[in-house]
C-alpha cells in the first residue's frame, strides 16, 4: 500500500506531525517500534511529572502543620508511587491510539528504516520485514541516554532515567551525575522520599544552560532541602563490585573523593537516535550527531524531513511538536493541499520548563547572553516572598526576573524560579513573539492575587516603579 506520508517514531514530534499531515488530506502512515507516544509520554515528560506529583503531596502532607492540619503516621508506599506514574503513562499512549484512529492513521509496528526516497522497510518484533512505499518521509526518531566511557550503565546499579521511573525498591542512596533537567528532577522525588541525593555537576553551577541567577537559587532551595551538591565535580571511575557502587570523583583543586551510594544514575544528556535508520546509505547528511535540516525541517533530500531530538533544535517535546506541524504543512503545500507555506521556528523564543520543586521556567536571553549579544540591558527582579498569593500558598521560594533592552524596551528575555511558574512563562513567549515592550507590559493589568502579578512587578523593577518591593 502506498502512502503520501510515513512517519517514523511516534514521539511528541510523530504523531502531531501524522495527525497534522492526515487533517490536511494526506493518507499517512505512523512506524513505531515500541510504545505510542514515544519516550516522552511513556518514559519521559509525563510519568516523570507523575512521579514529581506523588513527591510534591508527599512533602505537602509531611509539613501539614505549616497549614494548620495535623496529621499521623505519615508515609508513602514507593511501589505505589511507581504504578500510578505507570498508569498515567499508560492512560496517555491509550490516548495516541485512539487519535490515529480518529485521524484514519495506520499505525506500523516495528522498527523503521530509510531504505530509499520514497521507500521505508519495516522491521517487525519477530524479525518479520516489509517495504512501504510513500512519497514523502518524516524522521522522528527521538533521543536516548547519553552513555559517558566512565559511566557504563548495566540497568541496575548504574542507571539511565528509565531505570530511575521503576525501580523495584527504593534506594537509601543516590548519586545523581548531571544537573540539567533529568537531573533535578530526580533529585527532587527521590530526596522528598527519603533517599539521600548527591548531585554531581562537571560545570560550575547547576543547570547550567539558565540564568545564573536561577541557578544559585536552585541550589540554595535544595541544599535547604538536604540535597548535596557537588559542582566543577567530574565521575572519573565507578566501581560496583561491592553492596554499594563506589564513585571515585575528581574535584576543582585536581584532589579525589570516594562516594558511595546504593545507585548511580547517570543524567548526562541526550543523544540522537540516527543510527542504523537509513541515513548514510541514502546520503543524508548531518553534522554532531543530528540529522541537518533548512527551516522547513527537510534534510538534504528534499522529500525527507527530521524533527524533534534528532533535528538540530532544541530537544523539547513542544520543539519536536511544533517542527512535525510545520514539516505536515509543508509538504501538503508542496502537495496543493495547503494554502500557506509554515512560518520558520524562532528558536530563541523556545520556553523551558524544568519541573523540580522549585520549578524553572525560562525564555529567550539570559543576563550575561544579552549583554554578550550586545545589548545594553535593565533589569528587574520581583521575589516571590513579596507575592500575596505565594504567602497564601505557602509557597515564598524564587523569583521572576526581566531583562529588557534599554534603549527600546525590546523584551529580551524572561526567568523565573518558584511555584507553577512553568504554567506562567507562556505570558513571556507570547508577549515577546508579539514583540510587546515593558510600556506594554506594565499597562497590562494582572489579577491579584496571583503569581503573574509578579511578571509585571518585575518589569516594573526594572524600571524602577516597583510597588511592592
Amino acid at each position: 500500500m502506498a502512502y503520501d506520508v510515513i512517519v517514523i517514531g511516534s514521539g511528541p514530534g510523530g504523531y502531531p506531525a501524522a495527525i497534522r499531515a492526515s487533517q490536511l488530506g494526506l493518507k499517512v502512515a505512523i512506524v513505531e517500534k515500541e510504545s505510542l507516544g514515544g519516550v516522552c509520554l511513556n518514559w519521559g515528560c509525563i510519568p516523570t511529572k507523575a512521579l514529581i506529583k506523588s513527591a510534591q503531596v508527599y512533602d505537602y502532607v509531611k509539613h501539614s502543620a505549616n497549614y494548620g492540619i495535623t496529621t499521623t503516621g505519615v508515609n508513602h508506599d514507593f511501589g505505589a508511587v511507581i504504578k500510578r506514574s505507570r498508569g498515567v503513562a499508560d492512560k496517555m499512549s491509550k490516548g495516541v491510539q485512539f487519535l490515529m484512529k480518529k485521524n484514519k492513521i495506520e499505525v506500523i509496528m516495528g522498527y523503521g528504516k530509510v531504505l530509499s526516497r520514497g521507500k521505508v522497510e519495516v522491521k517487525d518484533a519477530e524479525g518479520k520485514t516489509q517495504v512501504v512505499d510513500t512519497k514523502y518521509i518524516i524522521i522522528a526518531t527521538g533521543g536516548r541516554t547519553r552513555e559517558l566511557p566512565n559511566l557504563k550503565q548495566d540497568g541496575k546499579k548504574v542507571i539511565g532515567y528509565r531505570e530511575a521511573m521503576v525501580l523495584p525498591t527504593q534506594p537509601k542512596s543516590m548519586i545523581i551525575v548531571g544537573s540539567g533537567a533529568i537531573g533535578v528532577e530526580f533529585a527532587y522525588v527521590y530526596n522528598s522520599m527519603g533517599t539521600k541525593v548527591t548531585i554531581v555537576e562537571f560545570l560550575p553551577r547547576i543547570v547550567p544552560v539558565e540564568d545564573e541567577d536561577i541557578s544559585r537559587e536552585l541550589e540554595k532551595q535544595y541544599r535547604k532541602q538536604g540535597i548535596e551538591i557537588m559542582t566543577n565535580a567530574s565521575v572519573e571511575s565507578l566501581d560496583t563490585s561491592g553492596a554499594l557502587v563506589k564513585a571515585k570523583v575528581k574535584q576543582l583543586d585536581g584532589s579525589f573523593v570516594t562516594l558511595e551510594a546504593d545507585i548511580v544514575l547517570s543524567a548526562v544528556g541526550v543523544v540522537a537516535n540516527i543510527e542504523n535508520i537509513g541515513l548514510e546509505q541514502n546520503g543524508i547528511k548531518t553534522d554532531k550527531g543530528r540529522v541537518i535540516v533548512d527551516k522547513y525541517q527537510q534534510t538534504s533530500i528534499a522529500s525527507i524531513y527530521a524533527i524533534g531530538d534528532c533535528s538540530p533544535g532544541q530537544a523539547l517535546a513542544h520543539v519536536a511538536a511544533k517542527e512535525g506541524i510545520n514539516a505536515a504543512e509543508h509538504i501538503a503545500y508542496q502537495e496543493k493541499k495547503h494554502n500557506h507555506i509554515p512560518e520558520g521556528i524562532d528558536y530563541n523564543n523556545i520556553p523551558g520548563c524544568t519541573y523540580c520543586i522549585p520549578e524553572i521556567a525560562s525564555v529567550g536571553y539570559t543576563e550575561k547572553a544579552a549583554k554578550e549579544a550586545g545589548y545594553e540591558v535593565k533589569v528587574g527582579k520581583f521575589p516571590f516572598m513579596a507575592s500575596g498569593k505565594a504567602s497564601a500558598a505557602g509557597a515564598t521560594e524564587g523569583f521572576v526576573k526581566v531583562i529588557f533592552d534599554a534603549k527600546y524596551g525590546e523584551f529580551l528575555g524572561c526567568h523565573m524560579i518558584g511555584m507553577n511558574v512553568t504554567e506562567m512563562i507562556a505570558e513571556a513567549v507570547v508577549a515577546r513573539k508579539l514583540e510587546t515592550t515593558s510600556h506594554e507590559l506594565l499597562n497590562a493589568i494582572h489579577p491579584h492575587p496571583t503569581m503573574s502579578e509578579g511578571l509585571k512587578e518585575a518589569v516594573a523593577a526594572a524600571y524602577g516603579e516597583a510597588i511592592d518591593i
